[in-house]
């Protein structure tokens, strides 16, 4: 039997499949899911895939700025920021939903937002990461009322002298317990801003009202405890609040408050005259006219202020006592010191009798 061997045919090489096609078409659908996705989210209030938010930019631009109150919910802030421009679709209840899926809303702290302009869902994202931006007011130590009307109106056109006045006579901008305590509240703005914590400030809206609350608050944080402990009455706090103004402008250093607060309580003790300078510079100001040195002739000035020519304590605090100076009112040094004179250094040299008192003036003088 013959033996016959066929050929075994090759079989033919199949052609690697192409893969490009179906990227194309995976891309368009992806595309047309993020869109489709992120509009069917915007118009129909569901949380959109982390995926689509992430691929989405968050918008950018010209911003326009709200103002976010203290206690605003998420529909006031809502409509804050309606009210501003800062929604170009969609309506404030959509964003204020959005806000409390983000969690938005029990966290808004109160400030300035600036914002891109756009619909609910974006302008949510955005205030996801957005910090508020508050505003500076300074109290400054040392002022009188009318200097610190001034300060305050220079750094906002908002402020004015009337407003500022209203504010100091209101009530309702002081603690609660620092009414009760300080009762009744002097009825005139001279005494009442010696409440004041001289700070800077950073404040939701720079108006009269939340300057005054805001300092008297900080005064009350500081020294409430204090004057709850040691049982002080509504005259002592005044006594101490123009002692506290006397020893603010007398005293460059702050390590000399307490002592010259000391030299002020041992001459009232003795009923000697308190001859401080910064007593005749207010007098004169309340007369208009502005010292920057006191002269002999300069201290036959008429007022209650002059403390070379009335005894006792001033009618009222000369100006916006600092930390030091009211801690010093409330703690003076014991010492035996009774008079003091300001070396070229602003340091003071002092002295327990006349005659020392005169030698520490021809000291100082022999320094100019």
């Amino acid at each position: 039997m013959q033996n016959y061997s066929r050929p075994i045919a090759k079989r033919p090489k199949r052609k690697k499949k192409t893969h490009s096609f179906t990227l194309r078409f995976i891309a368009l659908l992806l595309f047309i899911c993020v869109i489709g996705g992120a509009g069917y989210a915007s118009y129909n209030a569901k949380v959109p895939a982390t995926l689509w938010e992430k691929l989405i930019p968050i918008p950018e631009g010209e911003t326009v700025t709200a103002l976010i109150e203290n206690g605003m919910t998420a529909a006031q802030a809502a409509r804050a920021f309606e009210i501003h421009g800062a929604l170009t679709s969609g309506t404030p209840s959509q964003l204020a939903r959005w806000m409390t899926k983000f969690g938005i809303d029990r966290r808004i702290r109160a400030g300035h937002y600036s914002v891109v302009p756009s619909d609910p869902w974006n302008l949510a994202r955005q205030l996801r990461t957005a910090k508020p931006a508050l505003l500076k007011a300074q109290v400054i130590p040392g002022l009188d009322v009318f200097a610190l009307i001034d300060s305050l109106e220079s750094q906002d056109k908002k402020l004015t002298r009337e407003n500022l006045s209203q504010a100091l006579m209101k009530n309702s901008n002081y603690p609660p317990k620092l009414l009760e305590i300080i009762k009744p509240l002097p009825e005139d703005e001279y005494t009442r801003a010696a409440f004041l914590m001289p700070e800077t400030y950073m404040l939701v809206d720079r108006t009269a009202d939340e300057i005054v609350n805001a300092s008297s608050s900080a005064w009350w944080n500081h020294w409430g405890a204090f004057l709850n402990s040691h049982k002080l009455t509504s005259h002592d706090i005044f006594d101490a609040a123009v002692v506290a103004s006397m020893v603010e402008r007398e005293v460059l250093h702050d390590d000399e408050c307490r002592r010259v607060a000391g030299v002020i309580h041992n001459r009232l003790r003795l009923n000697m005259l308190l001859q401080i300078d910064a007593t005749v510079v207010y007098a004169w100001r309340l007369k208009g006219r502005k010292l920057t040195r006191v002269l002999n002739k300069d201290l036959e000035v008429d007022s209650p202020y002059n403390t070379y020519k009335y005894p006792g304590l001033p009618p009222r605090p000369i100006c916006v006592p600092g930390i030091e100076a009211w801690g010093a009112a409330l703690d003076p040094e014991f010492n035996d010191y009774l008079y003091y004179v300001a070396g070229r250094d602003g340091y003071h040299h002092f002295a327990k009798t006349f005659k020392e008192h005169n030698a520490n003036i021809r000291q100082v003088r022999s320094e100019k």
